[in-house]
């Protein structure tokens, strides 16, 4: 039977589907209720929450006021962002529930106490919400564990900590007061004159001084944070004076026996440091000897570290025209074996610190200084790199992206490894350009990845390169990792199985050397002013990359015409007065990265950036063929099939 279709142009009367007015009550289907929930409403749900956590523990409450709860609630979210394995719930049940509300405790001692007020509040307010809706001690618990997220990112509530300071003087001057009696017993009484506390003066500081030290704590703080936060044992106090360090000597047999057993130390920041002298205080030792020895070996690195810097000032000041007087580098103090030089304290080095040179430039001593890597080319530099859990961090195999010196075209260069030349010619002009890398070490006192040699080029950006890290607890180094600017990398370290994790949020290159390049001589006319977008790589572009007239394409073109980023060539030739020629560059809407033009997707993040459009039926070969099944709006559905059939009315 063939069915019946309207011809275009006719218009029929169809039954409408769509409910117009709502059901008779007689007819909703309620959901039913247990009878033991009618019964004993607060002995039901409390046996709902044991069967959901079997591992509960049930204790009454003093006076016998209610029941308490306690049971570990383990987040759900399998993207859940804090690292918070288990929140440990004390729910305390009143008696007279439902008509009093449950309260929850937080017991997580690793909560400070401000994130754990947030979600003690955070639950009041679910059982305000449902308070009408008859919701169930486990919906409540279920809701809490869908907005725990929301919870934890509020700001933090305000607390006050109360310390206690015990006075125990009173019990050192009875034990003196009894020693003297048994003295006294034995020999002739000695009259002790009373021992009185000498006044120290509090020391004050000009609020320029105050201001800065404020500053200089704050940024240490944030590298002291930066380098040890995500350490199993770090602790930060509340009030952000002292800081839990976990401590692991790489030598523990060789420490005295009393330090054997050290495993971390209390760093106290003064909120005026360095105005105030910072304490180290050591955890699970008892005061003796050896932390009189240590303290003495901190006073007398103090001590040194002033002198050099004092013989520093004095070199600057000396003036003698015919020597050169260098400075001598902090690492130049330390030998190979990682012990300190003897050519430090060496009588015939000069006494004020440095090499001496004579106006040729050669050192008058003769003697060689250590290999380091030639300060020339251009430095690759990391300003805000961020290592945690690792020592040493190199990049192994190199991927740039260059521009030719004659006619300023992209291109990219693969595969650099450690001083080897890697040769190859411009896609456009074809003019042979040949680039070299130089590696070194990044760790947290050098930002500096190493140096890049190029002839007839220029470095302009970072692409996706092979990363060596080193890990911080056993030294062990990784396997290539592959990252990118404004990625996080994490990995596991293979040896002690340690966590660590790197991200490169900014790239720097730095011409120490200008004229080591073979350039082109500047064509005659101004320069162009470098377009200044303000893109941070990983964040999206404004309304993703799409503009008024395409709103489904995700991306910006650099137009080779102008070098000037535009959406779309619409947009192109609304704003400037010449021709648009092919792009051959585009910005992911989606990460803001720069990149070789691609149809569809992007070669750093992956994703689209044109928006596909489907039927919904057919697209992908899973929709349906059988035109009965398909709707009116689909065109397939009066589609001629096999040349010969047509629609039928």
């Amino acid at each position: 039977m063939i069915p019946h279709h309207p011809k275009p142009g006719t218009s029929t009367t169809h039954s409408t589907q769509a409910v117009t007015s709502p059901p008779r009550p007689s007819r909703v289907v309620l959901k039913p209720i247990p009878p033991q929930q009618t019964l004993d409403t607060r002995t039901y749900q409390i046996n709902q929450l044991k069967r959901r956590y079997p591992s509960h523990k049930e204790t009454s409450l003093p006076g016998g006021t209610g029941t308490s709860l306690s049971f570990n609630l383990v987040p759900s979210d399998p993207d859940f962002p804090f690292d918070l394995p288990q929140l440990e719930c004390d729910l305390h049940i009143p008696s007279k529930y439902p008509k009093s509300p449950a309260k929850l405790h937080v017991k997580n001692s690793d909560i400070p106490r401000g994130f754990a007020i947030n979600i003690e509040k955070g639950w009041d307010k679910l059982v305000e919400e449902r308070k009408g809706g008859g919701g169930t001690l486990l919906s409540l618990v279920n809701g809490l564990d869908k907005r725990l997220e929301g919870f934890l990112s509020e700001e933090k509530a305000e607390t006050v900590k109360l310390t206690i300071f015990k006075d125990t003087r009173h019990l050192d001057r009875q034990r003196v007061e009894e020693k003297e009696e048994e003295e006294e017993s034995k020999t002739e009484p000695v009259v002790v004159p009373p021992v009185g506390r000498a006044y120290i003066p509090l020391e004050t500081f000009t609020q320029a001084q105050i201001a800065e030290a404020k500053a200089r704590r704050a940024q240490e703080v944030r590298q002291l944070e930066a380098r040890m936060g995500r350490l199993q044992h770090y602790h930060r106090s509340s009030d952000g004076i002292i800081y839990t360090l976990p401590l692991d000597p790489k030598k523990r047999a060789e420490l005295p026996g009393e330090l054997k057993g050290i495993m971390s130390v209390q760093l106290v920041v003064p909120l005026l440091y360095p105005l105030q002298n910072l304490r180290v205080l050591l955890n699970d030792v008892e005061g003796g000897k050896e932390g009189e020895e240590l303290a003495e070996g901190v006073k007398e690195v103090e001590v040194r570290e002033a002198e050099h810097a004092a013989s520093v000032e004095r070199v600057g000041q000396v003036d003698r025209g015919h020597l050169h007087v260098i400075p001598r580098p902090p690492e130049w103090g330390f030998g190979d074996d990682g012990t300190e030089s003897s050519n430090y304290d060496s009588e015939d080095e000069d006494d004020e610190g440095g090499a001496e040179l004579g106006k040729d430039g050669g050192e008058m001593g003769g003697s060689s200084l250590p290999t380091r890597t030639i300060e020339k080319g251009t430095a690759m530099l990391f300003p805000s790199i961020e290592l945690h859990g690792i020592e040493l961090l190199q990049v192994s195999v190199l991927s740039l992206n260059v521009k030719c010196d004659r006619c300023k075209t992209l291109n990219e260069v693969t595969g650099l490894k450690n001083n080897l030349d890697k040769a190859s010619s411009c896609k456009k002009c074809a003019t042979a350009f040949i680039v070299r890398y130089r590696q070194e070490l990044v760790h947290m006192n050098s930002t500096r990845a190493g140096f890049i040699d190029a002839t007839g080029c220029t470095v302009a950006d970072l692409l996706p390169s092979t990363f060596v890290p080193a890990c911080d607890k056993c030294s062990h180094p990784s396997l290539g990792l592959v990252s990118v600017r404004g990625e996080t990398t994490t990995n596991i370290c293979r040896e002690c199985h340690a966590r660590f994790a790197f991200k490169i949020p900014e790239v720097k290159f730095l011409d120490y050397a200008p004229g080591m390049h073979t350039r082109l001589p500047p064509t005659s006319g101004p320069r162009r002013k470098t377009e200044k977008l303000g893109l941070h790589a990983g964040e999206p572009l404004p309304e993703k990359g799409s503009c008024q007239h395409y709103k489904k394409s995700y991306r910006w073109f650099r137009f080779s015409c102008c070098s000037k980023v535009y959406p779309c060539d619409k947009c192109h030739d609304a704003a400037e007065e010449h021709i648009n020629e092919w792009a051959n560059r585009m910005i992911c809407g989606w990460c803001s990265r720069e990149q070789n033009y691609s149809v569809e997707s992007c070669a750093f993040c992956g994703r689209s950036v044109i928006g596909k459009r489907g039927s919904g039926y057919w697209e992908g070969g899973k929709g349906t063929r059988d035109k009965r099944l398909m709707r009116r709006g689909d065109k397939r559905k009066y589609r001629r099939v096999g040349g010969g059939e047509t629609r039928k009315d």
